[in-house]
This record gives structure tokens, C-alpha cells and sequence, in this order.
């Protein structure tokens, strides 16, 4: 029987992290899921660790890129292989709660709600809890994402069924957030369950590290190639982009414990 949930995992070089990611997802109270886990080439000990959960678990599913190619394709790899009616995302060094799975898919399916997400709260590489944690709006539009508002990657997931499979923009960052405004001009209307329901971990080796500044870079490039807008344009939402940065950092980031 297919799962319930596809959840997409891309990993490099995550052996300290791996592990402690995969129980958070076998600790989930909802059950029905299958984790796809796509190794792009590490040379660390990551794949020697999910392969022993691997024999613990059949929901668990390893594959590993021929040639390395970055976070948005060992996404799209995953994606093609899952076969659930919701695709979640969950990078190899985040956490979720333990009824994360089951609290969001029931939000979504008492609401008919295609696009869900979370607020989040942050942890150190260490995985100890930081006291701070990211408010998200509680609807986010196209246009609204457009302006730089965003969402967790994290706390991500939408309708298969209803969206449609949709590729991962092959671009070296901000794919996800690509992502999320194809999914937002098709269905128009994302919706948020209000509670934390993920960990995401401030590392220096995350999938999205980088200074801000140089990830503008990328932004306005996503823009350019996958938003097909003209430079005026794309120079316009890439400076929203930095100023609500600035104002999730001030207003956003709350002091929180949970």
C-alpha cells in the first residue's frame, strides 16, 4: 500500500546530525510515511548510519546521487521516487516534534488545505534548544512570498494530489523557497497550523548556511532564471527580500522556550 506521507531528505556529510534526525521521525505518532533519504556523495560515515536504521525500518529508503549535484537534486530525486499523497521536507540536521505528522495532516484535511506550515524553533549544532523561535504568518499568499516573507522548509507540506508533483528548481540555493512560489501561484493560498512543530539547527554545515548578504545573490538570480522577471523587477523583490530579513530578525525571532 502507498504511505500516508513522502518525507524528502537530502544529506552530505551529516553523520553527527543523521541520526538524531531519522528518530525524530520514527518517534512520529503518526505512522503511515515513508522517508526518502537522498545522499548527495558524502564522505563522512552518513550513509553507514542510515543504513543501519535502514535494517531496523522498511519506511526508511536510502538512495545516493550518481554524481553530486546539491540539495535541489537530491530533492527532485526523492520526489520522484515518493509515492505518498503529502510531501513533507526535513533536512538532514533538523529535528520535528514527536506529532508533528499527525497534528498537520489533520489541519489539512478538516480544512482542505493544500499548502501547510509551522513556526519552528531554533537549536545549536549541539541540538541544545536556543530559547528563540521564528513566527510565520499565518496565511502566505504568492505575492506575500514574492516580497520575501517565507516559510520553514522544515515545517513544509503540501497536496500531492490536489498540487501536482512539482520540480525542485535546479539552482544552487534558495530552491525551496523557488519552490514554494510555483506551488503559491498555482493553489494561491498557503495556511499555517499555529504551534512549533520542527527544530531547525544553526550550523555551519546546514544545506541553507551562508551570509545573507551573498545569498541575495541567489535570490535575485531565482527571480531572473525561475520567476522570468525582467531586472527592474527582480531587483525590487530581492530588496524586500533583505529588508524582511532584517524585520523577522527584530520582530519575528521571539524569545521562546518549548
Amino acid at each position: 500500500m502507498k504511505p500516508l506521507v513522502s518525507i524528502i531528505t537530502p544529506v552530505y556529510n551529516c553523520e553527527d546530525t543523521i541520526g538524531e534526525t531519522i528518530e525524530s521521525v520514527l518517534n512520529q505518532t503518526l505512522s503511515d510515511f515513508e522517508m526518502l533519504i537522498v545522499d548527495d556523495i558524502s564522505n563522512d560515515k552518513t550513509i553507514d548510519i542510515i543504513k543501519k536504521y535502514q535494517k531496523q525500518d522498511k519506511r526508511i529508503k536510502l538512495f545516493i546521487l550518481k554524481e553530486k549535484g546539491g540539495a535541489a537534486s537530491a530533492r527532485n530525486k526523492a520526489l520522484k521516487e515518493a509515492s505518498g499523497q503529502y510531501i513533507a521536507f526535513l533536512d538532514g540536521d533538523d529535528l520535528w516534534v514527536s506529532d508533528k505528522l499527525e497534528k498537520q495532516i489533520k489541519f489539512m484535511q478538516e480544512n482542505n488545505i493544500y499548502f501547510s506550515y509551522a513556526d519552528y524553533a531554533y537549536i545549536d549544532e549541539k541540538g541544545k534548544k536556543m530559547g528563540i523561535y521564528r513566527k510565520c504568518p499565518k496565511k502566505m499568499s504568492y505575492f506575500r512570498m514574492l516580497l520575501g516573507d517565507s516559510v520553514g522548509c522544515l515545517t513544509v507540506i503540501y497536496d500531492s494530489k490536489r498540487v501536482g508533483k512539482i520540480e525542485i528548481p535546479n539552482i544552487k540555493k534558495r530552491n525551496d523557497y523557488a519552490l514554494w512560489c510555483q506551488i503559491l501561484k498555482k493553489i494561491k493560498i498557503g495556511y499555517k497550523y499555529n504551534d512549533i512543530l520542527a527544530y531547525y539547527r544553526k550550523s555551519t554545515n546546514s544545506l541553507s548556511s551562508g551570509k545573507k548578504v551573498y545569498l541575495l545573490k541567489y535570490h535575485y538570480q531565482m527571480h531572473r532564471k525561475i520567476n522570468k522577471f525582467n531586472p527592474v523587477v527582480s531587483i525590487f523583490f530581492t530588496i524586500t527580500n533583505g529588508i524582511n530579513f532584517l524585520v523577522n530578525k527584530l520582530f519575528k525571532d521571539k524569545n521562546k522556550k518549548k
